[in-house]
């Protein structure tokens, strides 16, 4: 149990630390990930005004309705195109890729990939 909540702390001091470094603007939003155990969550942030311009999730229905799992890397990799996709429609090509203190590996791979190939450039 211990082990876990280390692991976390540590992941968000890394994501604090990659912050520092990363802003999401009008031009250019953040692309941020959140990873649970069983579903991934990603969001296009314009940090400069504070709102989400678009997001995604292995818990929409365009995801699920292919019946896979919400925590591996096909659901990652279709939860990346969804979001280039939403994100396409408001107008948003270029973004800026916050892996949120993740290792960049598996599903975060995944899901940089899917949204790659949807349209995103990052």
């Amino acid at each position: 149990m211990i082990r876990k909540l280390d692991r976390n702390k540590s992941r968000k001091r890394r994501h604090l630390r990659v912050r520092k470094k990363i802003m999401g603007t009008p031009q250019r939003p953040r692309l941020n990930v959140f990873r649970s155990a069983k579903n991934i969550y990603v969001q296009v942030i314009d940090d400069t005004q504070g709102v989400t311009l678009a997001s995604a999730s292995t818990l929409d229905t365009e995801v699920k309705e292919g019946g896979v799992y919400g925590g591996n890397v096909e659901a990652a990799r279709k939860v990346g195109e969804l979001v280039a996709k939403r994100a396409s429609e408001k107008g948003i090509k270029n973004v800026v890729f916050d892996r949120g203190g993740y290792i960049y590996h598996g599903r975060i791979k995944a899901l940089a990939e899917g949204a790659r190939e949807g349209g995103l450039d990052f």
